[in-house]
């Protein structure tokens, strides 16, 4: 098993900073927020430009995938930058067409992954019909997987507010048209719901680390009795708790990218979804009242970890799967 990125993946990262860092992705987040995804829906077509969406796709369909490593590089700077809109739940509903066409169902797959690969469709996607799906006001296509049957959405019901204001949720319209049914849907489900922890606990990921950076960044610069915060041995403590919570994170994600088990898949979620939620937490303490203002960039980033640590799956749900796998007769590969 390799855990160091190979010189491509590093580039692929660093070209995706970059692209992130020159798109103003603050702007776009607060676009977002109040309604208006136009500039959002502007980096989402960056990302998908630069194949992002793609990698959960095979070659048929014009993905370049599956490629679950690359994938948690993306998503990890997706998180540094915060990127709005309902990314998570575009690869998953990629996930799923790519893995009913593979189990013989190919129709809806050719129909919709061209638009979800390049960009230019937005999706998301709620695996029963019941819950809560992410953006449908903003997507153009709301997938729902409601036993064994995938369906568009005809509409939604009325949107309501998460912590993080960017998040909007509602439950979708029972019926619309019916896309697949049987059991390849549950197995493709099965599939989307792995590589949407994946890419969750990579955005977590992310998210933490954005915190980490801007509150170390604050802790040199402000001061107090003189001296800048950052020299206190408590504030020393507490970044250093924080990134050791992130670095730990870290292995277990790439090392889910690479067996890509359901086991492991859940103890990387669980692991980022906490460090990302202890760096907001440090970083709202050491900021101080500044911390809790809308005006101050740090709180786009505040509000996303704790949506994250539940998205797909809460710490409690990730770690009775860690446990029913470590424990149980075999262990089963989700195969990307």
């Amino acid at each position: 098993m390799r855990f160091l990125p190979t010189d491509e993946q590093r580039d692929f990262a660093r070209s995706l900073d970059a692209m992130l860092s020159a798109a103003d992705t603050p702007t776009a987040i607060r676009a977002w927020a109040a309604g208006d995804p136009g500039p959002g829906r502007a980096v989402w077509r960056r990302l998908g430009e630069a194949g992002v969406f793609g990698l959960a796709a095979p070659e048929a369909y014009e993905g370049v995938g599956p490629l679950p490593v690359e994938l948690a590089h993306a998503f990890v700077e997706s998180g540094r930058h915060a990127v709005p809109g309902p990314l998570v739940e575009t690869v998953a509903a990629t996930a799923l067409l790519a893995e009913l066409a593979e189990r013989g169902e190919p129709g809806p797959a050719k129909r919709l992954l061209p638009g979800l690969v390049a960009g230019g469709t937005v999706a998301t996607l709620v695996l029963a019909q019941d819950g809560l799906v992410l953006d449908p006001d903003a997507a153009d296509l709301v997938l729902v997987v409601a036993g064994d049957e995938l369906r568009i959405a005809r509409g939604h019901g009325e949107l309501r507010i998460s912590a993080d204001p960017v998040r909007r949720l509602a439950r979708p319209a029972p019926g619309g048209e019916l896309l697949a049914a049987g059991p390849g849907v549950v197995a493709a489900a099965r599939q989307a719901r792995r590589w949407a922890l994946l890419a969750t606990a990579a955005q977590s990921l992310g998210v933490g680390l954005a915190l980490l950076d801007r509150t170390v960044a604050y802790a040199k610069q402000r001061t107090q009795f003189g001296a800048a915060i950052a020299s206190f041995q408590a504030v020393k403590h507490r970044l250093g708790n924080t990134l050791i919570g992130l670095e730990f994170a870290r292995p277990l994600l790439f090392g889910a990218a690479l067996t890509f088990e359901d086991g492991d898949l859940a103890a990387a979620k669980v692991a980022a979804g906490e460090a990302a939620y202890a760096a907001a937490a440090t970083a709202l303490q050491l900021h101080g009242a500044i911390g809790y203002t809308e005006e101050l960039d740090l709180s786009l980033w505040l509000r996303k970890a704790r949506p994250l640590r539940d998205a797909w799956g809460s710490p409690s749900w990730c770690r009775e799967r860690v446990l029913a796998v470590a424990t149980g007769p075999t262990r089963p590969h989700g195969r990307p």
